[in-house]
């Protein structure tokens, strides 16, 4: 079976999208890296260094320093399917970030949405 599309795309061409959509609904570029940051366990200048190199998703997740554990109480449904429900563990990663991007552009807290 062939590999989604997702996964060879680069985090880079999908990032300025998170990001206008946060800044759309008045919120920050500097809370989609934090929650990035939070999902994956990248500093801010690995972030910048993995969108530089145009890093696919499948390694971006696969190299992350560390997955966060908490990421597994992300709850809800995104394009139509609950991300708890995923089997494929790298696809659940990307619905994951999704899912936080979507909380964020809905105006919950960044306290809410990184599980705290």
């Amino acid at each position: 079976m062939a590999k989604h599309k997702i996964y060879t795309m680069s985090v880079a061409s999908v990032y300025p999208h998170y990001v206008t959509k946060a800044e759309k609904k008045g919120r920050e570029k500097r809370e989609v890296d934090e929650i990035i940051r939070w999902l994956t366990g990248y500093s801010q200048d690995e972030l910048e260094e993995q969108l530089e190199k145009k890093t696919d998703f499948e390694t971006f997740f696969a190299e992350a320093p560390e997955l966060n554990p908490s990421r597994n109480l992300i709850k809800g449904v995104v394009c139509g399917v609950r991300v708890e429900d995923i089997e494929e563990p790298t696809m659940q990663e990307i619905r994951y970030l999704d899912k936080l991007i979507d909380e964020l552009a809905r105006g919950k807290t960044m306290e809410k949405i990184l599980r705290k």
